[in-house]
């Protein structure tokens, strides 16, 4: 899968089972799960696929207020869960198939899956204690 370096912008290709290994980037060798990862319809269905990481999900769009309010908390999360859960955004204007499938009736939604399985869902935006618990919810499963 292709991911962007949070910390230097730089694209990285690396094998989804790799992502448990602590991934760095090849060209700053900095963490690259220490933010949310923005993924495609493509790449979503590549790491249901074979993440052997717990993958929590928000389903957003750029216009939603209650999405880029939620947004500063996710990527806290992400950066508090490296390396244990993979955080992932889909921007819903640009996967509307991807959405349509899943049923994403409303955004900001999380998901979150385990073994390619959704585990939980829930609508909203979260505050942080709430999250965590959405998020301790799938490491446990």
């Amino acid at each position: 899968m292709r991911m962007t370096c949070p910390h230097c912008q730089k694209i990285n290709q690396l094998p989804v089972d790799r992502l448990s290994s602590s991934p760095i980037c090849g060209a700053c060798k900095k963490d690259l799960l220490t933010a949310p990862v923005d993924v495609d319809e493509l790449t979503f269905n590549e790491l249901l696929a074979s993440s052997p990481l717990p993958v929590v999900v928000d389903f957003w769009a750029s216009w939603c207020g209650p999405c880029q309010m939620f947004a500063p908390t996710f990527k806290a999360s992400a950066a508090r869960h490296a390396n244990r859960v993979l955080h992932v955004k889909i921007n819903t204007e640009d996967n509307q198939m991807l959405s349509q499938r899943l049923n994403i009736r409303s955004i900001p939604t999380l998901a979150a899956y385990v073994g390619g399985k959704e585990v939980n869902r829930v609508s909203g935006a979260l505050p942080a204690a709430s999250l965590e618990q959405f998020v301790q919810r799938a490491l446990a499963a």
